[in-house]
């Protein structure tokens, strides 16, 4: 059975809060403890995702399984990327902030919503996070360089022609 993706709502704080927290534990026991530390992200931005309808939940039956955000407005922390490039300068999606609850094929629903959004898809994890870094090879993404948070954070940069 498949995702259905929709906006996430207020309502569907609680699950994903659990969700990220979930995220959080995995991404510590499978070697990436710093990207996204013990708090993010952060309540305020996941309601700050949600009311400007940018946070989308993955959900089968009743119950949501994953959550990502995603826009097509660019994403200045994407205006330099360094030791590469991307694979094209036009207009892109971008997803942020994605994670499920174990339940498997949340970045593959993601894509393919965003795949009908966005004629190029861009994406950037942390150097530590190999299970991501897998799944977006497996899911079409091509690494790109290397772009900087808006904290000077280094992340890996990935992009999707579709």
């Amino acid at each position: 059975m498949s995702y259905v993706i929709r906006k996430a709502v207020r309502d569907d704080l609680p699950r994903i809060l659990e969700i990220y927290a979930y995220a959080r534990a995995f991404m510590a026991k499978t070697g990436n403890p710093s990207q996204w530390g013990t708090g993010n992200p952060p309540v305020e931005q996941t309601v700050r995702d949600i009311e400007t309808g940018r946070l989308y939940a993955a959900v089968r039956g009743e119950r949501v399984h994953g959550v990502f955000f995603f826009t097509t407005e660019p994403d200045p922390t994407y205006a330099v990327i360094y030791d590469g490039a991307w694979h094209s300068s036009g207009p892109y999606g971008v997803i942020h902030r994605i994670a499920g609850d174990g339940s498997g094929g949340v970045v593959a629903a993601a894509v393919a919503f965003a795949r009908t959004r966005a004629a190029c898809l861009r994406i950037d994890t942390h150097r530590d996070n190999r299970v991501m870094q897998h799944t977006l090879e497996k899911n079409g993404f091509q690494y790109c360089g290397i772009i900087h948070l808006a904290n000077g954070d280094p992340r890996l940069a990935y992009d999707l022609i579709t």
